[in-house]
């Protein structure tokens, strides 16, 4: 049974959703957006997506390939890869005279992030043959009924914490030899009915609620970039919601809320949009390093009254967790 305070935390996130983060409330931003911002040419910069053969992660592809951006795809299904890379390569190959983009520079890897060896090791060969000054951590898991795969994790924070935190932090080192290096993750308003339980990281205890543990792992997320920006300074860091969009992932995981709201929801564009300027503006980088984004501009990691506040132990112990369960799979 609900407790009060999670019926409260969710019956306020669910209102200023439905003013914020739907169809409306992008285009009520967008009005302050200033266009100058993604007016650049991302020639000589690299960029890699986790989950980039669909919804958001697609969107971010095309429009940094269409920039002139060099693009590592990161995906799980093979077909699903090769058709965003033809879809983004299609597309931008209109405008070929204007921004000189040539397909060689979409490119496609294999990987399972719930997979935490094979996270390991496509980063490490990666870092042999490429260099990097972007990496934007799209890629998102949902299952609803608890699954544990075969290395004997919960699927969910598998992929979406364990994965993001082993990518991230194998990475660093290459993104340190890079210019004017980001890494953008891309978490959820829905973090802000969470707060972190770093007792049950794997939902091993109680009814299991799968919308509630992607959450969960999305304000793991969100804790994760904020210590990540304070012991890396040479690194821009920056998570972001990117509102209710109409995705294949929701379509698929949500499909009540998907029918109930499909009218209002955002384009995978529109989503797409925080993530995209994050990782390509100017301006972003002005910012401190470390906080989260809605709509182009960094907003409260917390509910008001919501009691979703962590201590620094608890933090420190979620990323001590995170480490040693990293080195356990590392090749």
């Amino acid at each position: 049974m609900k407790s009060k305070m999670s019926i409260y935390r969710n019956a306020v996130w669910f209102m200023k959703g439905l003013q914020e983060y739907t169809k409306g409330g992008y285009e009520a931003a967008a009005k302050h957006f200033v266009a100058a911002d993604l007016e650049v040419n991302l020639s000589g910069r690299d960029f890699m997506i986790t989950g980039a053969n669909s919804g958001i992660g697609k969107a971010t592809a095309f429009e940094i390939a269409k920039r002139g951006g060099t693009v590592h795809l990161v995906c799980r299904n093979k077909d699903r890869a090769e058709a965003a890379k033809g879809k983004s390569w299609s597309r931008a190959k209109m405008r070929l005279c204007l921004l000189l983009i040539c397909p060689q520079n979409v490119h496609v890897h294999l990987l399972d992030m719930s997979s935490p060896r094979q996270v390991w090791e496509f980063a490490q060969r990666f870092q042999e043959n490429h260099s990097l000054h972007v990496l934007i951590n799209n890629a998102g898991c949902m299952v609803n009924q608890r699954e544990v795969t075969e290395d004997g994790l919960e699927k969910n924070f598998a992929t979406n914490t364990l994965g993001t935190f082993i990518l991230t932090t194998a990475l660093i080192p290459v993104l340190k030899k890079s210019q004017d290096p980001r890494v953008i993750t891309v978490s959820s308003g829905g973090m802000l009915v969470q707060k972190l339980n770093v007792d049950d990281l794997q939902f091993e205890k109680g009814p299991f609620d799968g919308t509630m543990a992607y959450a969960q792992n999305k304000r793991q997320q969100v804790i994760l970039t904020e210590r990540w920006a304070g012991q890396h300074k040479e690194i821009h860091f920056s998570s972001m919601h990117p509102g209710w969009a109409d995705t294949p992932a929701v379509r698929s995981a949500m499909p009540d809320f998907h029918q109930k709201m499909k009218n209002r929801l955002r384009t995978e564009a529109q989503g797409a949009d925080t993530a995209l300027w994050l990782a390509v503006a100017a301006s972003a980088v002005k910012n401190p390093s470390g906080l989260f984004y809605q709509d182009r501009k960094a907003v409260s990691t917390h509910l008001p009254l919501a009691a979703t506040r962590s201590t620094p132990a608890e933090e420190e112990r979620l990323q001590s967790a995170l480490e040693q369960l990293a080195q356990r799979f590392k090749p």
